[in-house]
This record gives C-alpha cells, sequence and structure tokens, in this order.
C-alpha cells in the first residue's frame, strides 16, 4: 500500500536522533494511524496549509513545512531579482513549534536569495496582513492554525497585495512545492547567520505602533461623545491579541476594564479554554466569572492569532447573551453607517462586503443608507479582495465581515481583525452607553427596524480520510436529492456555486432560498475537516423566526445525517 511505503521511506531517511523517527517507531503496529498520517500530503492552497503537529505527510513538521516553504521561495524566484529582493515577510502565533516553523521558513528564503523579514515574538495575523503592503513585500507568511484545538499548526500564505493568496497563485505555488525532494531539495540557512548578514530583517516595534496607529484612525466617535468609564472585560485566549488590545484601549482612554489574568500569556496547550475559538460560547467560561464580579457591560475575546473576534452583551435581565457573527456584525454595520451619517461623511457611493454564507440583514441595513452591499465567496482573500474593484468603480469602501467573527474595519488591513473590531465594538457600547443604552438595546432596535431575523450556524466534525470521503458523499447526495419544500415552505430558488455564480468563482457550496424568505447554505470547511450549515429566516417577532429557523434546521441535518 502506498501510504505503508511512504512510511518506511520516512523511517528510513530520518536520522536516529530526530524525535519524528521515534514518534513513527512508536505507531509501527497501528495501520489506521500511519494511514492517516501518510494516505496524503498535507494540502496547500488558498488557506496554505493546515493540519496537526506530528510525523507524516499529512502533518505540520520542518519537513512538510520546508517543503511548502522552498515551493513558495522558488515560485517567488521565477518572478525575479525584484521580487526576490522585495522579499517576504513571515509572522507567527503562540502554538507549538510555531517559532521554529517560522525561523526555518525565513532561514528558506534567506538561502534563496530572497529577502526575508520576521518579528521578535509573535505577532497577530492582521498586523501581518497589514506589513505586507506596508513594506511592499512579495508575500507574506504566517506560522498560525487561527482557532483549531492546540494539535493543529498551519501555515498562511499572503502576497503582495496584502490578502491571502488567489487561486491562481495558490495553484502556481502548489506546482512548485509539489516538485521539492523532501529530502534533498531544501536549501537551508541558519536563522541566526541569516540575521547576523542581514538576510533576514528583525522589524522594530515602530511597526506595531503604525498598525496600531492605522486602527485608531478608524475612530467613528471620540471624547466626550464616548463613556469611557464603561466596564469591559477582554480575553485574547493566550494568543496575540493581548498585548495590542490592550494598547488599544488604553490608547482610546478606556479606564474600566479587565483582561482574564489566566488568559492574559501566550499557553500553546490553551490550558483554560481547551477549543481556543471565540465563537464557541464555552471559551467566555473565564470572561463571564471575572465580568460578573466586575460588573462588566461588555464581554470581548479574540483568537490565538488576533483576527477573529467575538463578544457577549448583558441583557435587560442583566444575563451574558453570546451573539454570533451576524448579530455583531449588525452591531458593527449599523455603527458605521449610522456614525458616517450622522457625521455627514457617508459616501456619495459606499460599498460594504460580506460573504454568500452571511445573512442578507445586513443588506437591509446597508440599502438602507444608500450603500450598496456586494457579495463574495467566503474568505477575507475574496472579501478584503474586492477592495480593488470597489476603487476601480469609484465606491468607497466601509466594511467587510463573514459571519464566522471576521470583521474588516480598515481597508489598508486585507484581512480579518480582531483588533480594529474590538475597537469599533468597544466604541459603540461607549457611544451608546453615553445615550443611556446598552448593545442589547441597539440590537433589538435593529430587529425592530429591520426585521426580526434568526441565525445558526452549526456544523458536523468528520475527521480523517473517511470523514473526508463521508463529507464528499454527502454534497453530492444533496445536489442529487435537493428537496422541492423544507418546513413546510417551497424551495423558490437553487444557487449551486460548484461551477461558479454570475461573477462569483466557483466554489462547492450551495446556497438554498425558500419561498417564506428563509433561506440556508451548506458547504465543507476549507481549513477544518467539517461540514458546515448556514440557516438563516426572518419572521414577525425574534421567537417566531427563531422557532421556524429550528424547523429548517432539524429537516436538514436529519437529511444529511442519514448520508453514511
Amino acid at each position: 500500500m502506498f501510504y505503508l511505503e511512504r512510511y518506511e521511506e520516512w523511517v528510513r531517511e530520518l536520522d536516529d536522533k530526530d524525535p519524528l523517527k521515534k514518534e513513527l517507531l512508536d505507531i509501527k503496529n497501528d495501520d489506521k494511524d500511519i494511514e492517516d498520517r501518510f494516505y496524503k500530503d498535507l494540502s496547500f492552497g488558498t488557506a496554505g496549509l493546515r493540519g496537526k503537529v506530528g510525523a507524516g505527510t499529512n502533518r505540520m513538521n520542518l519537513y512538510t513545512v520546508g517543503k511548502a516553504t522552498q515551493g513558495i521561495a522558488d515560485y517567488i524566484v521565477g518572478y525575479g531579482k525584484e521580487a526576490m529582493e522585495k522579499g517576504v515577510v513571515i509572522a507567527h502565533d503562540p502554538r507549538h513549534f510555531s517559532r521554529e516553523f517560522s525561523e526555518l521558513a525565513a532561514g528558506i528564503f534567506a538561502a534563496n536569495g530572497i529577502k526575508a523579514y520576521t518579528f521578535p515574538a509573535l505577532r497577530p495575523t492582521p498586523e501581518l496582513a497589514y506589513m505586507v503592503r506596508r513594506l511592499g513585500t512579495k508575500a507574506g507568511i504566517n506560522i498560525t492554525a487561527s482557532h483549531n484545538p492546540k494539535e493543529y499548526n498551519g501555515y498562511k500564505a499572503y502576497w503582495e497585495d496584502g490578502c491571502q493568496v488567489s487561486s491562481g497563485v495558490a495553484d502556481g505555488m502548489t506546482e512548485k512545492i509539489n516538485a521539492v525532494d523532501i529530502w534533498k531539495g531544501i536549501k537551508r540557512s541558519d536563522y541566526e547567520e541569516g540575521v547576523k548578514s542581514g538576510k533576514i530583517v528583525v522589524l522594530d516595534e515602530k511597526y506595531d505602533r503604525e498598525y496600531l496607529d492605522k486602527i485608531e484612525a478608524m475612530a467613528i466617535h471620540e471624547g466626550d461623545e464616548l463613556d469611557l468609564s464603561i466596564p469591559l472585560v477582554y480575553t485574547p485566549l493566550n494568543g496575540c491579541g493581548s498585548i495590542p488590545f490592550r494598547q488599544m484601549l488604553k490608547d482610546r482612554g478606556f479606564n474600566n476594564w479587565k483582561i482574564v489574568p489566566e488568559q492574559e500569556n501566550p499557553d500553546p496547550d490553551f490550558t483554560t479554554v481547551g477549543y481556543p475559538n471565540p465563537e464557541d460560547p464555552k471559551a467566555f467560561r473565564l470572561s463571564e466569572e471575572y465580568g460578573r464580579k466586575f460588573g462588566a457591560e461588555l464581554l470581548m475575546a479574540t483568537d490565538p492569532d488576533a483576527d477573529r473576534f467575538a463578544i457577549e452583551i448583558r441583557d435587560d435581565n442583566g444575563n451574558y447573551i453570546p451573539l454570533n457573527g451576524n448579530q455583531t456584525g449588525y452591531l458593527l454595520v449599523n455603527y458605521v453607517l449610522e456614525g458616517h451619517k450622522d457625521a455627514g461623511t457617508l459616501p456619495a457611493k459606499g460599498a460594504m462586503v460580506k460573504s454568500i454564507v452571511t445573512s442578507d440583514l445586513s443588506t437591509i441595513m446597508a440599502k438602507a443608507y444608500g450603500v450598496e452591499m456586494f457579495e463574495t465567496l467566503t474568505g477575507f482573500k475574496n472579501i478584503c479582495g474586492k477592495i480593488p474593484y470597489l476603487h476601480d468603480n469609484g465606491y468607497t469602501y466601509l466594511f467587510g465581515y463573514e459571519e464566522s467573527v471576521g470583521y474588516a474595519a480598515c481597508e489598508d488591513i486585507r484581512d480579518k481583525d480582531g483588533i480594529s473590531a474590538g475597537m469599533l465594538v468597544a466604541e459603540a457600547a461607549a457611544y451608546y452607553r453615553k445615550q443611556g443604552k446598552t448593545l442589547w438595546d441597539v440590537l433589538q432596535d435593529i430587529y425592530a427596524k429591520y426585521g426580526y431575523f434568526a441565525e445558526d450556524e452549526p456544523n458536523i466534525i468528520l475527521e480523517g480520510i473517511e470523514g473526508a470521503e463521508r463529507i464528499g458523499r454527502m454534497m453530492k447526495w444533496f445536489r442529487d436529492n435537493i428537496p422541492s419544500s423544507v418546513a413546510g415552505a417551497k424551495v423558490d430558488k437553487v444557487i449551486d456555486y460548484i461551477n461558479g455564480y454570475e461573477d462569483i468563482p466557483p466554489q462547492n457550496a450551495i446556497r438554498i432560498f425558500l419561498d417564506n424568505g428563509s433561506s440556508f447554505s451548506i458547504r465543507p470547511s476549507g481549513t477544518e475537516p467539517k461540514i458546515k450549515f448556514y440557516f438563516y429566516s426572518n419572521s414577525d417577532s425574534r421567537e417566531a423566526a427563531l422557532a421556524l429557523n429550528a424547523k429548517i434546521k432539524e429537516e436538514i441535518l436529519a437529511l444529511i445525517n442519514s448520508v453514511k
């Protein structure tokens, strides 16, 4: 079997002192584990690499990271001397081996004659995205697995536009990566020697300041317009957000906030969090404890690489209510639109961008202000990738987001950014508090004005080769068996993005619209072993919308789960 041949090759080629060899020898009698590690190469795409850390071709380790980096180096060399001199900027998160992988990548680029920029310590993903355009590099690399469990690490690749690589660039990189001999084809140089020689440049703190200045320039209200004594709690979930988020709050004058101490500093095991995803309300357990002691009105969290941002707000009864990504998006869209209108700065051709699987309530809101909402595929390479088109067609970019707690407020940062989203939400909370309102009040006002919507984004996790195959069967079965009605409502329209739709490129996603105004979408995740669902309904009350949405979800998940 092919995977056994690969396993034997790795055991043969690895040095006896390499801990990866011992790891492989320890599983020599576990055929299933061997198959999972070697049945494929860790796939490189527009989301880069992501996988469990360990030995094998389907794992994140010094060899698979080295192979990917050498392939990208070969791709950049193909653009010539100017591209090589522009170089690559590299960042990393707090995960196991993130620093080692980032130094390995810098050494490989340097050995290939490509200038490399690194940071002295961990930095947020959005800062890395900003630095690509700020430094004028040809590419950027961030070693991070975002919000995945502690067993994972990843490798995000950015191109010169500051966005994660497009499919065309990813395809070109993949071709070069596949041609690299993992044992003999990687040029390496020592990281410290590269720094001493000037081939690797360690960036100083002035660039951190520039990044924060860009974010703080997005302020809509300031000074006496805000109640800066609003009690806040923030957690970086042991990740990159801790230092910049705290500095942002201080810079903006907030004077009554707490950080969760157990989650303030980097911890690659996420000991007090478990699954460090701020989308999951369980990640707010400690924040809620401190919030109740402190009387906090708003709880905020960023994920380990600080690109995602989520909140919990207090309702009328004083309970902390976790908001999903759509709901936080409603608050931000409303705040940006309302703020610009009140200030007289709403542009004649304003534009916002959301993903195809994000609620349409924000589109209704934008239209009410004369702002056009554009749709793209999921991912901020697509959302922020729309910015050049908007500029070319006379639009002013105001905001972009998607339901998975990702928000892009600053067009100079071409990725989702938890620090800027956090600033705007904290600012909004302080602004409305000055007016005697809470964010909960504002959310209820939005529903009353634009429609009572319900949102639900469940997923089914299916790991390993069997899981990937079952997800494939689920998508195929649903395409072949799209129901004519769901929960008593007729299917009014079907959009299958597998071959693209209008100006939207192909993606393995299906979107269904019902004649009662509800809709739902299905797609496999591009970065995790799961199939994702997005259910949206609206009715004459929030309760009625939630009940309708629950019926639709129940029916569709029952159909999907029947596929074995």
